[in-house]
């Protein structure tokens, strides 16, 4: 590399769909990161909570390493011993009998969908197609899922939508109700919408639907691309409630950092994906099933998820000293570590505001949406540096109070 790259560059040669702040981290432990200028970062961020050990874990370093002196891809012309060994964990640790592999959350989400409406055409006929999501709900970027997410701002301005796709309101059944029928081939669902504002389901929403698909003989789908793998204190979010969907997609905190996404089902509606009917090319490619067969065997224990609902304890407890000070948030709301502060009406719409300025004073966070700020840290983040990034974040806070 001839020279250092800067922020400069990104406007220069990037394409314009993302605004990135103005530090470029170049090294994480843990999580700590450091920029070009050496300065140091505490990480509330995780990546959009995709970095569930924090950055370089040595159980995840070594996973990666070892594989990537084996075999690194092969296509699905071939399967490899990683792919394998990930797929059996998933299935042995969850409800499900089979799983597809691919590289990405909105990938499991596509493959998801097109299952579910191919389930329904194999079983019932070309009419039963119809899927009811939510509004502001999200499930990926592709045209298919942002289409079926319950936010128009990302489908709008490419083309005529994919038709069949309706919205209710989340947490509220009778909107379903008044949705579903027997042309219904699934309900997508995100047991607590993440972009949508960090807003987790109430049991007796899940269960309703959970009942009236099986009432309409329709699949219901749980995107827990966001708050699997360990994220909200269980293994999966479904597990909390009690409530088990016939399809559940996976990815984020799934690969602790490295790119991979699943699809979990089960025996009665798998080989509805018969041979052709879908692929990815990157999908159980051996190094990210490596480091994903690490980052779940490494998560799925009682320190780990315990220590989650240890840490969010912890994170509500600061959240709610900052606010008592400053009075910025209306309502603490999330599960696990996936944590939301709905900022309060005086500062509506301003918790962007805030993350240059954490920033500036050596913390990494994010939003859901222009009214909620997230935390989204590593599973295993220490507690002094949550008390530390706290501190970091009510310095950020009282300048946006004071106008800074």
């Amino acid at each position: 590399m001839s020279q250092t790259p800067t922020r400069a560059d990104f406007d220069q040669y990037m394409v314009p769909n993302y605004a990135p702040q103005a530090a470029i981290p170049v090294r994480g432990e843990g999580s700590r990161l450091w920029d070009q200028q050496g300065r140091e970062y505490i990480d509330f961020a995780g990546g959009i909570a995709v970095n569930s050990l924090g950055h370089c874990h040595p159980v995840l370093v070594e996973a990666l390493t070892e594989q990537a002196g084996k075999l690194w891809h092969l296509s699905n012309v071939y399967t490899n011993e990683p792919a394998l060994a990930l797929a059996r964990s998933l299935v042995e640790r969850t409800f499900a009998d089979k799983v597809y592999l691919c590289s990405s959350g909105g990938e499991a989400n596509e493959a998801a969908l097109k299952l579910a409406r191919r389930w329904a055409h194999d079983t019932a006929g070309e009419h039963k197609h119809r899927i009811v999501s939510f509004s502001q709900s999200f499930h990926g970027r592709t045209f298919f899922t942002v289409s079926v997410g319950g936010q128009p701002k990302y489908s709008q301005g490419f083309g005529p939508v994919p038709g069949g796709i309706v919205h209710g309101e989340f947490n509220d059944l009778d909107s379903v109700r008044n949705l579903i029928d027997d042309d219904t081939c699934a309900v997508m669902v995100e047991p607590m919408q993440g972009e949508g504002g960090i807003v987790p389901a109430t049991p007796e929403f899940l269960q309703g639907l959970r009942d009236l698909c099986d009432a309409h003989d329709a699949l219901l789908i749980f995107d827990e691309v966001q708050t699997g793998a360990g994220r909200t204190g269980s293994l999966f979010a479904y597990m909390e409630y009690g409530v088990t969907p016939d399809i559940l997609t996976s990815a984020k905190s799934l690969g602790g950092g490295f790119p991979v996404g699943a699809m979990l089902t089960t025996d009665r509606i798998a080989p509805s994906m018969a041979i052709g009917t879908h692929g990815s090319t990157y999908g159980g490619n051996a190094l990210a099933s490596a480091v994903a067969l690490a980052a779940i065997e490494y998560i799925d224990t009682p320190e780990v998820l315990e220590g989650v609902k240890r840490r969010h304890d912890l994170f509500r407890e600061h959240l709610e000293a900052i606010n008592r000070q400053h009075g910025v948030f209306q309502e603490i709301r999330g599960m696990g570590l996936l944590i939301g502060a709905q900022m309060a009406p005086e500062y509506e719409g301003r918790a962007k505001d805030i993350l240059p300025l954490a920033l500036e004073e050596g913390l990494m966070a994010l939003i859901a949406g222009p009214n909620v700020l997230r935390m989204a840290p590593s599973l295993v983040i220490p507690e002094a540096d949550i008390r530390e990034g706290m501190e970091r974040l009510e310095r950020a806070v009282a300048r946006l109070v004071a106008g800074q």
